[in-house]
Protein backbone atom coordinates (compact mmCIF):
# COMPACT_ATOMS: atom_id res chain seq x y z
CA UNK A 1 0.00 0.00 0.00
CA UNK A 2 1.44 3.34 -0.98
CA UNK A 3 1.83 5.63 2.04
CA UNK A 4 -0.04 8.38 0.28
CA UNK A 5 -3.16 6.24 -0.09
CA UNK A 6 -3.04 4.47 3.27
CA UNK A 7 -6.29 4.62 5.19
CA UNK A 8 -6.13 7.12 8.03
CA UNK A 9 -6.98 4.97 10.99
CA UNK A 10 -6.25 5.33 14.69
CA UNK A 11 -5.06 2.70 17.15
CA UNK A 12 -8.12 3.44 19.23
CA UNK A 13 -10.48 2.01 16.63
CA UNK A 14 -9.18 -1.53 17.16
CA UNK A 15 -7.68 -1.37 20.64
CA UNK A 16 -10.46 0.33 22.61
CA UNK A 17 -12.27 -2.97 23.16
CA UNK A 18 -8.99 -4.59 24.17
CA UNK A 19 -8.84 -2.33 27.22
CA UNK A 20 -12.08 -3.90 28.45
CA UNK A 21 -10.86 -7.48 28.24
CA UNK A 22 -10.51 -9.45 31.49
CA UNK A 23 -6.74 -9.77 31.13
CA UNK A 24 -6.38 -6.00 30.80
CA UNK A 25 -8.55 -5.36 33.84
CA UNK A 26 -6.35 -7.76 35.81
CA UNK A 27 -3.26 -5.99 34.49
CA UNK A 28 -4.58 -2.58 35.51
CA UNK A 29 -5.36 -3.88 39.00
CA UNK A 30 -1.83 -5.28 39.23
CA UNK A 31 -0.32 -1.96 38.13
CA UNK A 32 -2.42 -0.05 40.64
CA UNK A 33 -1.14 -2.25 43.46
CA UNK A 34 2.42 -1.99 42.19
CA UNK A 35 2.29 1.80 42.04
CA UNK A 36 1.11 1.90 45.64
CA UNK A 37 3.98 -0.29 46.80
CA UNK A 38 6.92 0.60 44.53
CA UNK A 39 8.21 2.76 41.70
CA UNK A 40 7.20 1.86 38.14
CA UNK A 41 8.74 2.99 34.88
CA UNK A 42 7.85 4.74 32.67
CA UNK A 43 5.44 7.32 34.08
CA UNK A 44 1.81 6.29 33.80
CA UNK A 45 1.06 8.85 31.10
CA UNK A 46 3.85 7.37 28.97
CA UNK A 47 2.79 3.70 28.95
CA UNK A 48 1.41 4.16 25.43
CA UNK A 49 3.97 6.61 24.07
CA UNK A 50 4.87 4.31 21.17
CA UNK A 51 1.27 4.37 19.93
CA UNK A 52 0.95 8.10 20.48
CA UNK A 53 4.16 8.90 18.60
CA UNK A 54 3.49 6.54 15.68
CA UNK A 55 -0.17 6.55 14.60
CA UNK A 56 -1.51 3.30 13.17
CA UNK A 57 -1.77 4.49 9.59
CA UNK A 58 1.84 5.78 9.59
CA UNK A 59 3.57 2.56 10.67
CA UNK A 60 6.40 1.63 8.28
CA UNK A 61 8.83 -0.16 10.59
CA UNK A 62 8.31 -2.08 13.82
CA UNK A 63 11.34 -2.25 16.12
CA UNK A 64 10.42 -4.70 18.83
CA UNK A 65 11.95 -4.55 22.30
CA UNK A 66 11.32 -6.60 25.42
CA UNK A 67 10.57 -4.37 28.40
CA UNK A 68 11.40 -0.80 29.47
CA UNK A 69 14.69 0.27 30.98
CA UNK A 70 14.46 -0.12 34.75
CA UNK A 71 16.86 2.66 35.76
CA UNK A 72 15.72 6.02 37.09
CA UNK A 73 14.91 8.57 34.40
CA UNK A 74 15.56 6.28 31.44
CA UNK A 75 12.28 4.87 30.08
CA UNK A 76 9.67 7.03 28.41
CA UNK A 77 7.62 4.51 26.46
CA UNK A 78 9.67 3.93 23.29
CA UNK A 79 11.73 0.76 22.91
CA UNK A 80 15.52 1.25 23.00
CA UNK A 81 15.03 5.00 23.57
CA UNK A 82 15.96 7.03 26.65
CA UNK A 83 15.11 10.53 27.76
CA UNK A 84 17.39 13.41 26.73
CA UNK A 85 20.30 13.93 29.07
CA UNK A 86 20.46 10.22 29.94
CA UNK A 87 23.54 8.21 29.01
CA UNK A 88 23.02 6.20 25.83
CA UNK A 89 22.49 2.54 26.88
CA UNK A 90 24.88 -0.17 25.61
CA UNK A 91 22.42 -1.77 23.16
CA UNK A 92 21.67 1.60 21.58
CA UNK A 93 25.39 2.37 21.42
CA UNK A 94 25.75 -0.79 19.33
CA UNK A 95 22.80 0.22 17.16
CA UNK A 96 24.55 3.51 16.47
CA UNK A 97 27.76 1.64 15.61
CA UNK A 98 25.88 -0.47 13.08
CA UNK A 99 24.22 2.64 11.63
CA UNK A 100 27.65 4.17 11.09
CA UNK A 101 29.01 1.03 9.42
CA UNK A 102 25.86 0.48 7.38
CA UNK A 103 24.93 4.00 6.30
CA UNK A 104 27.87 6.17 7.36
CA UNK A 105 25.77 7.95 10.01
CA UNK A 106 27.90 9.14 12.95
CA UNK A 107 26.59 8.12 16.40
CA UNK A 108 24.02 10.52 17.81
CA UNK A 109 24.90 12.52 20.90
CA UNK A 110 21.71 11.40 22.66
CA UNK A 111 19.48 8.34 22.90
CA UNK A 112 16.08 9.97 22.36
CA UNK A 113 14.50 8.21 19.37
CA UNK A 114 11.32 10.25 19.02
CA UNK A 115 12.48 11.42 15.58
CA UNK A 116 12.38 7.82 14.35
CA UNK A 117 8.93 7.29 15.84
CA UNK A 118 7.52 10.38 14.14
CA UNK A 119 8.62 9.00 10.76
CA UNK A 120 6.75 5.73 11.22
CA UNK A 121 9.10 3.55 13.27
CA UNK A 122 6.93 1.92 15.93
CA UNK A 123 9.28 1.51 18.89
CA UNK A 124 7.26 -1.13 20.69
CA UNK A 125 8.21 -3.05 23.79
CA UNK A 126 6.48 -6.36 24.41
CA UNK A 127 5.94 -5.35 28.04
CA UNK A 128 5.15 -1.68 28.65
CA UNK A 129 6.06 -1.27 32.33
CA UNK A 130 8.68 -2.45 34.80
CA UNK A 131 9.42 -2.09 38.51
CA UNK A 132 12.40 0.11 39.27
CA UNK A 133 15.60 -1.89 39.39
CA UNK A 134 13.95 -5.19 38.49
CA UNK A 135 14.30 -6.13 34.82
CA UNK A 136 11.46 -8.28 33.54
CA UNK A 137 9.39 -7.80 36.69
CA UNK A 138 6.14 -7.09 34.80
CA UNK A 139 6.38 -9.95 32.34
CA UNK A 140 3.48 -12.41 32.14
CA UNK A 141 1.03 -9.95 33.70
CA UNK A 142 -0.96 -9.23 30.53
CA UNK A 143 1.04 -6.74 28.51
CA UNK A 144 2.20 -9.44 26.10
CA UNK A 145 -1.39 -10.16 25.01
CA UNK A 146 -1.96 -6.46 24.37
CA UNK A 147 1.18 -6.04 22.29
CA UNK A 148 0.47 -9.29 20.44
CA UNK A 149 -2.80 -7.64 19.38
CA UNK A 150 -0.89 -4.59 18.12
CA UNK A 151 1.42 -6.77 16.02
CA UNK A 152 -1.53 -8.76 14.69
CA UNK A 153 -3.32 -5.57 13.61
CA UNK A 154 -0.27 -4.37 11.70
CA UNK A 155 0.24 -7.79 10.15
CA UNK A 156 -3.36 -8.06 9.01
CA UNK A 157 -4.24 -4.51 8.01
CA UNK A 158 -0.98 -3.15 6.64
CA UNK A 159 1.08 -4.13 3.62
CA UNK A 160 4.84 -3.82 3.26
CA UNK A 161 5.92 -3.10 6.84
CA UNK A 162 9.48 -3.84 7.97
CA UNK A 163 9.68 -5.85 11.20
CA UNK A 164 13.06 -5.74 12.93
CA UNK A 165 13.22 -8.76 15.23
CA UNK A 166 16.45 -8.75 17.21
CA UNK A 167 17.07 -11.69 19.50
CA UNK A 168 15.18 -14.90 20.23
CA UNK A 169 12.50 -13.16 22.31
CA UNK A 170 11.48 -10.76 19.54
CA UNK A 171 11.67 -13.50 16.91
CA UNK A 172 9.33 -15.73 18.88
CA UNK A 173 6.86 -12.89 19.34
CA UNK A 174 6.92 -12.16 15.62
CA UNK A 175 6.59 -15.75 14.41
CA UNK A 176 3.05 -15.21 13.04
CA UNK A 177 3.98 -12.27 10.80
CA UNK A 178 3.12 -12.93 7.17
CA UNK A 179 6.46 -12.97 5.34
CA UNK A 180 4.66 -12.68 1.99
CA UNK A 181 3.13 -9.33 2.96
CA UNK A 182 5.94 -7.85 5.01
CA UNK A 183 9.71 -7.70 5.32
CA UNK A 184 11.02 -9.50 8.41
CA UNK A 185 14.64 -8.79 9.37
CA UNK A 186 16.07 -11.08 12.03
CA UNK A 187 19.40 -11.18 13.84
CA UNK A 188 20.79 -11.37 17.36
CA UNK A 189 20.07 -8.68 19.92
CA UNK A 190 22.37 -5.60 19.87
CA UNK A 191 23.27 -6.19 23.53
CA UNK A 192 27.02 -6.28 24.21
CA UNK A 193 26.52 -9.93 25.12
CA UNK A 194 25.46 -10.88 21.60
CA UNK A 195 26.08 -8.06 19.12
CA UNK A 196 29.31 -9.59 17.84
CA UNK A 197 27.47 -12.79 16.91
CA UNK A 198 25.67 -11.24 13.97
CA UNK A 199 24.19 -7.85 14.78
CA UNK A 200 27.24 -5.99 13.58
CA UNK A 201 27.19 -6.19 9.81
CA UNK A 202 23.48 -7.11 9.54
CA UNK A 203 22.76 -3.92 7.54
CA UNK A 204 19.17 -3.86 8.73
CA UNK A 205 18.88 -0.09 8.50
CA UNK A 206 19.81 0.07 4.83
CA UNK A 207 17.81 -3.08 4.05
CA UNK A 208 14.74 -1.52 5.66
CA UNK A 209 15.08 1.64 3.58
CA UNK A 210 15.65 -0.32 0.38
CA UNK A 211 12.49 -2.32 1.01
CA UNK A 212 10.44 0.78 1.86
CA UNK A 213 11.59 2.41 -1.38
CA UNK A 214 10.51 -0.67 -3.31
CA UNK A 215 7.09 -0.34 -1.67
CA UNK A 216 6.75 3.26 -2.79
CA UNK A 217 7.27 4.57 0.73
CA UNK A 218 9.62 7.28 1.94
CA UNK A 219 12.72 5.75 3.56
CA UNK A 220 13.49 6.47 7.21
CA UNK A 221 15.94 9.25 7.97
CA UNK A 222 17.94 7.35 10.58
CA UNK A 223 20.29 10.23 11.38
CA UNK A 224 19.10 11.94 14.56
CA UNK A 225 19.20 15.70 14.84
CA UNK A 226 20.44 17.33 18.04
CA UNK A 227 17.63 18.05 20.44
CA UNK A 228 16.73 20.53 23.12
CA UNK A 229 15.25 19.33 26.40
CA UNK A 230 12.22 21.51 25.72
CA UNK A 231 11.30 19.27 22.79
CA UNK A 232 10.25 16.46 25.12
CA UNK A 233 6.75 16.49 26.50
CA UNK A 234 4.26 14.31 28.26
CA UNK A 235 1.93 12.20 26.18
CA UNK A 236 -1.75 12.13 26.91
CA UNK A 237 -4.01 9.11 27.18
CA UNK A 238 -5.83 7.55 25.52
CA UNK A 239 -3.47 6.72 22.67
Amino acid sequence: MNENTATVKSWHEDLADELNQDYMQSLLAFLSAEKAASTIYPDENQYFSALKSTPFHKVKVVLLGQDPYHGEGQAHGLSFSVKPGVKVPPSLVNMYKELETDLGIPPATHGYLEQWAEQGVLLLNSVLTVEAGKAGSHQNKGWEAFTDKIIALINEQHQGVVFMLWGAYAQKKGKEIDRDKHCVLETVHPSPLSAYRGFFGCQHFSKANHYLSEQGKTPIQWALNPIELAETGQVELPF
